[in-house]
């Protein structure tokens, strides 16, 4: 059990140093997945705290950042192909950044669907199972969203990091770091766990009272 939080003073050094090439070198201990795991949770739990003090904040927050990722690639590639073909003349980021703001649409746009359940839920077989059966599907589910975002947030923290510490900079740009899009998706993913959070202790809540534990989901309701 020792060995699993091996590497921990160093990976909180790089951190509090601030040094991006020292917390990448640290990242390879293997305390970084416990420390990862209590970070993940951590942080979900402040996004919790937020969706309950702020209900603006929880209906729109991954919206938002969804309509304003697409808008923002549909105005450059609308712009960029008028002035190549009108004024033959392209802002060489025009090709470069419009990807990554997808990469942010897309993962903040499975943390929002995490939290309308429109991802596989299998409703009309769990529909036919016995109460308790229900709900532990619906742990089950929990654990697994848990479980995948876990090593998504590690693994891609260790991108994030490496992109720092070798200074890649967007293509097409003099100073737009890679590392400041790349780091969207721990971030989303943390967010999604957040959602899972909030799901499950609406299931448990529903479990206890009697309510209907299983609901079927519309894509792109609310």
């Amino acid at each position: 059990m020792t060995g699993w939080f091996q590497g921990t003073g160093e990976i909180l050094s790089a951190v509090a140093s601030g040094d991006s090439w020292m917390l990448s070198s640290a990242m390879q201990q293997p305390a970084v997945w416990p420390l990862g795991l209590i970070a993940m949770l951590t942080v979900s739990i402040v996004f919790l705290v937020l969706y309950r003090v702020s209900g603006w904040f929880e209906r729109n927050f991954e919206s938002t950042i969804m309509v304003v990722s697409y808008l923002a690639i549909g105005g450059i590639i609308f712009v960029e192909v008028f002035r190549r073909f009108v004024l033959s003349e392209q802002a060489p980021w025009s090709t470069t950044i419009p990807p990554f703001l997808f990469l942010i649409m897309t993962w903040f746009g499975c943390s929002y669907n995490v939290k309308l359940r429109t991802h596989l839920a299998f409703a009309e077989f769990r529909n036919a199972m016995p109460r308790a059966g229900q709900m532990a599907c619906l742990v089950m589910d929990a654990l697994l969203w848990i479980g995948f975002s876990w090593v998504v947030v590690v693994t891609s923290t260790r991108v994030v990091a490496n992109s720092a510490s070798n200074f890649q900079i967007m293509l097409g740009t003099d100073n737009v770091m890679q590392w400041w899009f790349l780091i969207s998706v721990p971030l989303a993913f943390t967010v999604l766990v957040a959602r899972v959070l909030e799901n499950l202790l609406t299931d448990i809540a529903n479990f206890r009272s009697g309510e209907t534990l299983i609901q079927q989901a519309v894509i792109g309701g609310d």
